[in-house]
């Protein structure tokens, strides 16, 4: 489906005025043809664009809405907020009460600063580790992703290790030249590193489960060693919880692998739909940073009052009941899983769905789901963009990246999780005999 004739002028006006009309880089549509569709509002798992068109949406804002669009208690909680006031840059009691849920409901916060971004947080985070040990290496890993920081946006090569090399322009060398990247799913490589430099190395950061290339879920040994390794050198490790947190389980990837990190980061479900991040951790460490320790970090937008009332409603509702809502995401995400495969199974092919909890992503590919980047094979992003346009035709929208995962919330149903399957099963017949 292309876009609407309303979507096509507005994207050629917003060309004119922005690089490739977008706020952010996947919105184009570039990897998945035709031109983007420009919403005109949202409504529980549905959005209509401004052609009028509805869709079932399996975006949502890439990952905030775990409660589906405009839900009425963060709808009225944004309202009260604000009619009190927009921004402070002063502390306000909605911050207090954020920070007490999720300190409330993840055993290894004992302290949280807010941002305003996941990048801020994560940057935030790694600043704090190099503060606290007096080292400068930092260790990731190819298909994670923690933000457009400088020193994160660093890509590996096809050896064990690659030391400080830029994925963007604009990126000078020096700046990422104490970012060290592994592949995931290898422990040789993790021994290694830390055999040669562990010395150096602050901190190692790895997404709880890396959803932005792909859905690479890993083996619960390689968390473990590597927090491990990190105790037996003196590194910290820093579990980017960006889209795991509060989103596969009240304690994240972390409850979800039993592996306690020094600090982690959080964003998306924490702030309902608002921009907002937040970085926390052990007491002794937190307390490094100013206005108590030698580590600076400020932000004139930090804690502000309309994005705090916002994701303190969204963690309200999450963790009421016992966190019932947790066991209806586990049971519509697999009701998703199970009958996508089965139209996979169906059409004779051997693609899969990667799972966590209401995470989802599709291996367009023969063999095993990938749990590194480096298995991913180019020619699946092609039957995707096949695919998510024949899907956009039957009124799913998917994320315009194959690499991107889908996100199912509260508002999704069992009748609208099975118009989605019936939608793939016409749509997966559609690109097999076109």
């Amino acid at each position: 489906m292309s876009a609407g004739p309303k979507s096509r002028e507005l994207y050629r006006r917003a060309c004119e005025l922005m690089p490739a009309g977008v706020s952010s880089p996947v919105r184009a549509f570039g990897s998945v043809g035709g031109g983007p569709l420009f919403y005109a509002s949202g409504g529980g798992c549905h959005f209509t664009d401004v052609d009028g068109r509805r869709f079932i949406d399996y975006v949502g804002s890439w990952g905030p809405l775990i409660l589906g669009h405009a839900h009425p208690e963060v709808v009225e909680a944004v309202t009260m907020a604000a009619r009190k006031g927009l921004s402070y840059g002063a502390p306000c009691e909605h911050e207090i009460e954020l920070a007490e849920l999720m300190i409330g409901a993840v055993p290894h916060l004992e302290m949280v600063r807010f941002v305003s971004s996941g990048t801020e947080a994560v940057m935030s985070a790694i600043r704090l580790a190099r503060g606290v040990t007096g080292r400068d290496d930092i260790v990731k890993f190819t298909g994670c992703y923690h933000g457009h920081a400088d020193h994160m946006l660093v890509a590996a090569g096809s050896g064990l290790a690659t030391f400080g090399t830029p994925s963007s322009a604009g990126v000078p060398a020096s700046f990422a030249e104490h970012t060290i990247v592994l592949p995931l799913d290898d422990e040789t490589a993790l021994e290694r590193i830390f055999s040669e430099r562990g010395s150096s190395i602050a901190a190692v950061i790895i997404e709880g489960i890396p959803a932005n290339s792909g859905l690479l879920v890993q083996r619960d040994e390689l968390l473990h060693r590597l927090r491990g390794l990190c105790d037996e050198h003196g590194a910290l490790l820093i579990l980017d919880e960006v889209i795991t947190g509060f989103r596969i389980g009240p304690g994240g990837a972390a409850a979800r692998y039993g592996v306690v990190p020094d600090l982690a980061t959080y964003g998306k479900v924490i702030g309902g739909g608002m921009p907002v991040g937040a970085y926390g951790g052990r007491r002794d460490l937190m307390q490094q940073l100013a206005p108590l320790g030698p580590v600076y970090q400020a932000g004139t937008l930090s804690g502000n009052p309309v994005a705090m009332a916002a994701g303190a409603a969204t963690l309200r509702h999450l963790l009421a009941d016992g966190g019932a809502a947790y066991a209806r995401l586990e049971e519509l995400g697999s009701r998703l899983q199970e009958g996508i495969e089965r139209v996979f199974d169906e059409a004779g092919t051997s693609w899969s769905v990667a799972r966590a909890g209401s995470i989802l992503w599709m291996s367009l590919q023969e063999g095993e789901t990938p749990r590194r980047f480096e298995d991913i094979r180019p020619e699946a992003a092609g039957i995707y963009a096949r695919l998510h346009g024949a899907l956009l035709e039957r009124g799913v929208y998917l994320a315009p990246s194959a690499y991107e995962v889908a996100f199912v919330s509260l508002a999704h149903d069992e009748d609208v999780i099975d118009d989605t399957i019936k939608a793939f099963g016409e749509a997966v017949r559609e690109i097999s005999t076109g």
